[in-house]
């Protein structure tokens, strides 16, 4: 008798049905794609609003139409647009003509113009408009270091005001990352002026004199700005009379930042501007600045991007896109709905690294690590990650976070790790002492989960390298991977930059598809530390190169995880559960991994993810992971699909190969593919295929055959795969990408294909586990392509053995 799996398609319906019901809910969720719909609408409403001339104005602000014009462009360009687009091009021609004086307009322009990144044409006018900022700086009297309405001088109450300030650091920083010189001696005024204005509870007012209390919108402001200026004052003594760097000295502390964040912490809100009745976009906006700058993911339990956002998507018209602020110009939808799209747009940027924050805590600050051991180089992972931002073939924004792993562990939630690719650990202390077996379990999910660890040994401690080792025994107590130096053709080495293995020492740890740990014995925080927007005229030209070698170290291996492409910041990745979570589940829908000689379990958890995707999409439910037997295992027929991968050669006997081809005679289907493309297990298959099947070949499955159709479940008329460019070893990696069909093969039985394979990379994908050195597909494409595969295996009856 026949098996038929033809009732099971009609459960997958009713499933299915189900799913859809819950998708009408799931589109009120916070996701990347609701978030970028809202930024959407929210640019073709100010689009809508432009005039002929190429200017925006707003009623009763008349003194500012160069301000609100600039304003509008910056988010439009933030939010995706480019001078290429024609309401872009329009409005800067307009600006260009503009010759503003008010600090709020100038500031503006800067940003702009500088956002534009239309080169030479626009260098002398932003360079102009920069020394307007530097010269209406106040240098004596009350309020040094602050900024009013106009240049020369505040015209309203004779004071400068935080407002006005924040605004004209952010137009120098900006025209400073343009590669204009800034004097240091503002940025020294600006840290002065914010530490000298901030209130005893931590916060800033709107003025020095005005009696106000501290509220949100001047509190964010005094946090970015304080984060700015730390940014242009790093200290140019920084080598030993020898050459060596200055390392490993006590961190520098910014008292008056922490006491804002706490402040922030304790006040936060993203339904109004805190302690305040109005500018709660302005607020928001400045929130923004404030988490992102500051390397802040939360501002005490808040996440504050997340809720954000969700604040603005609930309050976007649902008429024409835009948002209307409370009290103030805000309430102008022509001045909110840019504030929204600043927040949305820049706050969406890709987490590229966490920070571990780890160690001791102050008894008496429980928010405080002892000596700050996690942190001697306080804007080293800030700095590598600016760096990376700039450089050709990256994300033109991206930024970084600190996580503290004592609440990840706490809150048991992985995907406080996962929210970045990279977590970047450094201290001088005993690695593995300063974790609690709940630490390592953590992490284990994290790596399990497509995490990746970059790792630097602090001050070159010794103590660093002996813990890190004894915490990788502890990650795999079973013996299977341990820190080993990487060989000289690892791709890391040509990721990005062409670096010397022999001058370049790192160790790592392999995990499945990939290398999940990476270690530098260098401290090469100690060098990103000490990049600079605007490199110090006095300093010696052996430190300049340092760091360029050790930024060129950390690019490498972000760019060996990342193939320049950060995970999106909103999106949870489904987590990899413990295999006894969902067995009540189990039988449903049964994929066996086959073993083999060669590493038959090289992405040990690809089915256990393809099975959540399935489930997903298509209402299919399964157990949480799959059989692993033996190829000779009688009972094969059993299971809906049968699975094998790897990376090496590998061999079946000849009794398991007649077991498998039984199966495959009656009825069942084998999908396989290469990990990252490995030669070695493509030849091996192939050969294993014309032993099973001498008189059939291994043909390329044609690109209209129904496993390509929605008729089984996803349209695969174009995916996209990652291939080299160039496979020269003494070449940097220059991988490209190429859409179309999938490049899939298969042996026919009976008309139908019993045997599909990809020398293209599918598992590794599914992981999340690939880099840029893999050869195969995108990690969404290869879910789709197998996703089809497992729908098309469904559809076949296969018998028992020895049933004719």
């Amino acid at each position: 008798m026949s098996f038929s799996r033809r009732p099971f398609l009609i459960l997958v319906c009713l499933v299915a049905q189900l799913i859809c019901s819950r998708s009408a809910i799931a589109q009120d969720e916070l996701t990347a794609e609701n978030v970028l719909k809202a930024i959407e609408r929210g640019r073709r409403y100010l689009i809508s609003q432009q005039l002929p001339n190429g200017s925006w104005q707003v009623e009763g602000t008349g003194p500012y139409n160069t301000g609100t014009s600039s304003l509008i462009l910056l988010s439009l360009m933030e939010a995706g647009l480019t001078p290429d687009d024609p309401a872009i091009d329009r409005g800067l021609q307009w600006l260009r003509k503009q010759d503003p004086s008010l600090t709020y307009e100038v500031a503006l322009m800067i940003m702009a113009l500088t956002k534009a990144k239309e080169g030479a044409r626009d260098n002398l006018l932003i360079f102009n408009l920069s020394q307007k900022l530097e010269r209406g700086q106040m240098k004596t009297g009350k309020g040094v270091g602050g900024w009013g309405y106009s240049e020369g001088g505040a015209v309203r109450g004779g004071t400068p005001d935080r407002s006005n300030s924040q605004y004209a650091i952010l137009g120098l920083r900006d025209a400073a990352y343009y590669g204009i010189p800034v004097d240091r001696k503002v940025w020294e005024r600006v840290r002065a002026y914010w530490e000298n204005g901030q209130q005893a509870d931590g916060g800033w007012n709107y003025r020095e004199d005005d009696g106000q209390s501290s509220y949100g919108s001047m509190t964010v402001a005094g946090v970015a700005s304080l984060a700015i200026a730390d940014t242009f004052l790093k200290d140019t003594e920084d080598a030993h009379p020898d050459g060596r760097p200055i390392c490993c000295l006590p961190p520098e502390k910014n008292d008056a930042l922490e006491r804002g964040i706490r402040w922030l912490s304790r006040n936060f809100s993203v339904q109004t501007n805190p302690l305040s009745s109005s500018w709660w976009l302005y607020y928001m906006y400045g929130l923004e600045r404030a988490g992102r700058l500051s390397g802040r993911r939360f501002f005490g339990t808040h996440d504050w991007y997340r809720e954000g956002a969700r604040a603005l998507l609930v309050r976007q018209s649902k008429r024409d896109g835009s948002w209307r602020g409370q009290g103030g110009m805000e309430t102008n939808p022509m001045l909110g709905t840019p504030l929204a799209l600043l927040f949305l747009s820049k706050g969406l940027a890709p987490v590229l690294i966490n920070k571990v924050k780890l160690g001791p805590r102050d008894p008496d600050d429980p928010e405080m690590v002892i000596g700050e051991i996690w942190n001697r180089h306080p804007k080293d992972v800030r700095n590598l990650v600016e760096h990376i931002s700039s450089l050709p073939k990256w994300p033109k924004l991206l930024t970084w976070q600190t996580v503290d792993f004592d609440k990840a562990v706490a809150n048991n939630n992985v995907q406080e790790l996962l929210q970045a690719p990279i977590l970047f650990i450094t201290t001088d202390e005993d690695l593995s002492q300063l974790m609690q077996d709940e630490h390592v379990e953590l992490l284990r999910d994290f790596l399990t989960n497509g995490g990746f660890m970059f790792l630097s040994r602090g001050c070159e401690s010794a103590a660093f390298e002996d813990g890190l080792r004894k915490l990788v025994t502890r990650l795999y107590p079973d013996g299977t991977t341990q820190l080993m130096p990487l060989a000289d053709t690892h791709p890391v080495y040509r990721s990005e930059y062409l670096l010397d293995p022999k001058s370049v020492p790192l160790f790592g740890v392999d995990v499945g598809c990939r290398t999940a740990i990476i270690y530098s014995p260098e401290d090469l925080g100690c060098l990103w530390d000490k990049r600079m927007v605007i490199e110090p005229p006095d300093r010696r030209q052996d430190i300049k190169t340092a760091i360029a070698r050790a930024l060129r170290i950390g690019v490498n291996v972000v760019a060996y995880v990342t193939g320049r492409e950060p995970p999106n910041k909103l999106d949870e990745q489904q987590i990899v559960g413990k295999d006894e979570d969902r067995d009540t589940l189990r039988g449903i829908l049964s994929i066996a991994k086959l073993r083999h000689t060669g590493d038959w379990d090289a992405a040990p958890n690809a089915v256990k993810k393809l099975l959540l995707t399935l489930e997903k999409s298509f209402g299919v439910v399964a157990g949480s992971s799959p059989y692993k037997i033996p190829a000779g295992n009688p009972e094969l027929y059993r299971h809906t699909l049968l699975y094998m991968h790897g990376q090496r050669n590998f061999e079946l006997s000849p009794d398991e190969i007649r077991n498998v081809r039984k199966y495959l005679e009656n009825g069942g289907v084998l999908f396989a593919d290469a990990c990252c493309g490995a030669p070695k297990f493509d030849a091996s298959f192939r050969e294993l295929m014309g032993r099973m099947f001498p008189d059939i070949p291994l043909e390329r499955i044609p690109v209209e055959h129904e496993l390509f159709s929605q008729e089984i479940g996803h349209n695969l008329d174009s995916v996209t795969r990652r291939v080299p460019a160039d496979d020269n070893p003494n070449q940097p990696l220059k991988p490209v990408e190429r859409q179309g069909p999938p490049f899939l093969e298969g042996i026919k039985i009976d008309g139908r294909y019993a045997i599909i394979y990809s020398k293209y990379d599918i598992s590794c994908a599914l992981e999340k586990q690939t880099s840029l050195s893999c050869i195969g597909y995108t990690t969404d494409d290869a879910a789709r392509i197998a996703t089809n595969v497992v729908l098309y295996s469904v559809l076949q009856d296969v018998l028992p053995a020895g049933d004719e």
